[in-house]
This record gives C-alpha cells, structure tokens and sequence, in this order.
C-alpha cells in the first residue's frame, strides 16, 4: 500500500468517526427530557367590596341621662348596636328643642349621609315633614306622631296600656282617694295617658278622682317638681306623670307619698316612694326598622306597639302592693297580649257625663287616636 493510500485510509477512518460521534451527541439532545414548565399562577379572586354600613342617626329632645323617655330611647339604640354589629353606625344629638331648631338638627343629620333618622318626640313631626322631600333617599321615622310621607313613617307606643296598669295599683293604694298626675303638653297621647290611668284606678276603687298639673313642657325638673308639689298640697297621695325626669318620683319621696316610674325603671330615684314603673322598650321596633333599611323592605305608614309586642310593661311593682292587686296585673298583661282584654270598653262617659263609648264597644285605634275629652272622675278644665 502506498504511502498516499495510508493517508487517505487514514482520513476516512477519521471522518468516520467524527460523523459518528455527531450523530450520537445529537441523538442525546434530542431525547433529554424538557424541563417541566412552572405551573401558571391562579388568577387573584377579587374580594367582593365590603358594603358600607348603614349610617343611622337619633334626634332626641331631651339628655340621655333623663332617666326616662330619652334615656329609654337612647337604651334601645345601644340594643341595635349589639344587634346588628359592623353593618350600622349610630349617632344621636340629644337636647333639640322641637320647632326650627330641630329642623335645622335633622336636615344636617341627612346631610352628613344618615339614611335612617330617627325623631323622638311629636314637636319633630313638622321639621321632618320640610326635610324629608330634600332627601328622598334617606328614610325618616317619627315618634308619636301622625303624619307620614313616601319616606317617611310613625311610629308609637301604647303608653296608655302602662298608665293603666299604674291606676289600677294607685287605686288599690291610696288613702285619700285622690290621685295625681303631672302631664307635660295637652295632646292626645297625654290625655288618653291621664283617662287610661283614671279608668285603672275606677276599675279598682270607684270613689277616686284625678287631678292635673300641666308643665307644657316634656323635661323640665323644676316645673315638674312644683306641679308634684302643687299635687300633694291639694291632697293627691299617689302621683303619676307624663313628664320625661323622675322628679316627680323625688318629690313624691321626700314628701312621703307614693309615685311611678315613667318609660323607664326609675326605682333608684325614690325607692320608698316608689309603687312601679310604666316602661317602653323600643329595641322591639328599632330592630325592626333598621332591619326593614337594611333588608330594603321599609316602607311608609304607621306601627303602634303595647304589651303584646314587648313594647310596654310594668315592672318592679312595690314589695307592699297587694298581691290580689299584683295578681290583677297579671291578668291585665295576658289579657293584653292575647287579646282578650281592652282597656278602652264602653261604657265610658266624659268628665260631663256623657256617653263617649257605648257599652261593650271597643275603642278603635282612630277613636283612641283623637281623645282630647277626660273621661269622668279627672276634675279640671282640658287645656286648649
């Protein structure tokens, strides 16, 4: 073999194997295996904005610390509170007087967002019934009144059913047969409240008689104090009011007579004085309202609780109340809330003696609605 024959042998073995081993390196390439791709991210679940709380406001004609119907309002408010948690925000202005004062208090109440208010007392009805039409997204409520709008609503308490109750004791505890009442302005719920208490007692003791006192006023202790004292000097021995503080009860302490508590438990202010108290709870229809807001099933009208929804009761009754007396009491509740009982049946006859219910008639909400009469046994001239 010659020398050039070598070479190219050579060469070819070579290139041979360099084609060889190309051939290998990219069979190895092509069967590694790809490296896995990293799973794709979830999209991010947009968490659902949280709904902005309900923000509810109290108008309050009288302080909180009353210790009685403002007090009582304002109780309630703090039970809707533990109630419905984050989903609301209350506030309250406590002491606005009722006429401009509180229209002006109630307008900046809407003003601020509030779109539940709440006035407390009847003054409020006029001022809310200007402000309501400005804000047809916020929805009013008024207390006692009975005046509504496509956004606004009453609503009430039959007071009345615990002035009763408060007669029927005073009836069967007074020694000198003449009760009094000290009354805050003459409207019908206060005159229907005085009858309701006059017609508790004649139902227990037929020779009894009431006599009035009016403060024109819901919170004034020192007119409140004067008018019990009044009372008390003109032989009342047994008070009850329609006032908001529990002067009447202090007075009645330190006097030596007997008194109630009025829409709250005012046992503390004169506890030996003390024969029981009327009292309202208002959490039932707060609840209810602000649920109806929150539910978006509020709608206009009118609501009127007793004791049958929880509303009214008398609690705390004297340790020295007979127990025939606290028995009858028992019996006025159940009456009263299944409905088998009614305070206002004829026959009932006006201070003149005339027949106003006729016997075995029950008194609708709208002849209740408009007594502006005493009922016979209450002396005194009805205010205009």
């Amino acid at each position: 073999m010659t020398e050039l024959s070598k070479r190219s042998l050579i060469k070819a073995f070579a290139l041979t194997a360099l084609a060889s081993a190309t051939l290998i390196g990219c069979g190895k390439k092509e069967e590694a295996a790809a490296p896995a791709a990293a799973p794709a991210p979830a999209p991010a679940v947009a968490e659902a904005p949280k709904a902005e709380p309900l923000k509810i406001a109290f108008a309050y004609v009288g302080p909180v610390g009353d210790g009685g119907w403002t007090f009582a309002h304002d109780n309630a408010r703090k039970a809707v509170e533990a109630e419905f948690g984050d989903k609301i925000v209350t506030s309250f202005v406590e002491g606005v007087p009722e006429g401009p004062d509180a229209e002006r208090v109630i307008r900046d109440m809407a003003t601020q967002g509030n779109k539940l208010i709440f006035g407390t007392t009847f003054g409020y009805m006029e001022p809310m019934l200007k402000v309501a039409p400005d804000f047809k997204d916020v929805k009013f409520e008024h207390a006692t009144g009975y005046k509504t709008a496509e956004n606004m609503r009453t609503y009430d308490s039959r007071t009345y059913e615990g002035a009763y109750m408060a007669g029927v004791i005073a009836g069967s505890m007074t020694k000198t047969n003449t009760l009094g009442v000290v009354a805050s302005i003459p409207i019908p719920e206060v005159i229907r409240n005085i009858n309701s208490f006059t017609l508790g007692a004649q139902s227990v003791n037929p020779k009894v008689k009431t006599k009035v006192v009016w403060v024109n006023g819901w919170f004034d202790p020192p007119k409140e104090t004067e008018a019990a004292t009044s009372l008390i000097n003109g032989g009342a021995d047994v008070l009850m009011q329609n006032t908001d503080s529990p002067a009447v009860l202090k007075t009645a302490e330190e006097k030596g007579k007997r008194a109630f508590g009025w829409d709250s438990d005012m046992t503390a202010y004169g506890p030996k004085a003390h024969l029981g108290s009327a009292v309202i709870n208002w959490a039932p229809y707060y609840k209810k309202a602000v649920k109806d807001a929150l539910e978006g099933t509020w709608s206009t009208g009118g609501v009127w609780w007793g004791h049958k929804e929880g509303a009214i009761d008398m609690v705390s009754i004297a340790e020295d109340v007979p127990a025939d007396t606290k028995a009858k009491i028992d019996t006025i509740k159940a009456g009263l809330k299944d409905g088998s009982f009614s305070i206002w049946k004829g026959p009932i006859m006006d201070q003149a003696g005339k027949e106003v219910l006729a016997k075995d008639v029950v008194a609708d909400d709208k002849f209740l609605g408009g007594v502006k009469f005493y009922v016979k046994g209450v002396e005194g001239k009805l205010p205009n």
